[in-house]
């Protein structure tokens, strides 16, 4: 027998960094690294908005004020792209109403300099797992479009009308077939929906309507 490969190791942690303080920078670079994060570090926004986020990246660290384009502008720039990498900012100096700004803007923290290492670590530690749980959704949701997308416009009814609460006598009455064909259609749809029951496939049912789980 041909022995298997070894699963590969997961890929460690990406951070972005984005600061135009050099120590500082090198600094959070040393730390995050010192815990088995890698990193890709900037000297500004505008040379990170230069191209694609990097891949991988599971947070971005960003200094809040920056000569040139601030960090707050750097925020409203990556939302006008669609990116979903959760922020940390931090600031030698931040106002209630600009770390307000930075929240509602879908900043996960705000720290002030000097902060403590493991308070950045704790706050880039969240950021990292909150990407992997919203990748993990978006994997799940792509999955189940898919499965329901491989239906047959009558299967999709007969779906919809399952997860109204319909019998199959009642779906037969409602689409004007043989109720030995609603069955037939009912199983061929939960196998492709991979629904163990009728109660699951529900559920799906109504992520699949809400546009989420």
């Amino acid at each position: 027998m041909t022995p298997q490969a070894p699963t590969p190791p997961d890929p460690a942690p990406l951070v972005v960094v984005v600061e135009d303080d050099a120590a500082m920078r090198a600094a959070i670079d040393s730390l995050l690294r010192s815990v088995g994060i890698e990193t890709r570090l900037f000297a500004s926004g505008a040379a990170l908005l230069e191209g694609p986020m990097p891949a991988g990246a599971g947070c971005l660290v960003a200094d809040v004020l920056m000569p040139g384009m601030t960090g707050l502008e750097l925020q409203a720039r990556l939302a006008e792209q669609g990116c979903i990498v959760p922020i940390v900012f931090v600031t030698g100096y931040a106002d209630v109403p600009m770390a307000v700004r930075a929240v509602q803007a879908g900043a996960l923290d705000m720290l002030v300099k000097p902060f403590r290492d493991q308070e950045l670590l704790d706050v880039v530690q969240r950021a990292l797992a909150r990407h992997e749980t919203r990748l993990q959704t978006e994997r799940e949701m792509t999955a189940l479009r898919a499965r329901q997308a491989s239906l047959t416009p009558r299967e999709q009814e007969v779906m919809g009308l399952v997860a109204e609460g319909l019998m199959n006598k009642q779906i037969a009455a409602r689409l004007g077939v043989a109720e030995v064909t609603v069955k037939m259609h009912r199983a061929a749809m939960l196998r492709k929906m991979s629904a163990r029951s009728v109660v699951e496939l529900v559920r799906m049912a109504a992520t699949l309507e809400r546009g989420e789980p």
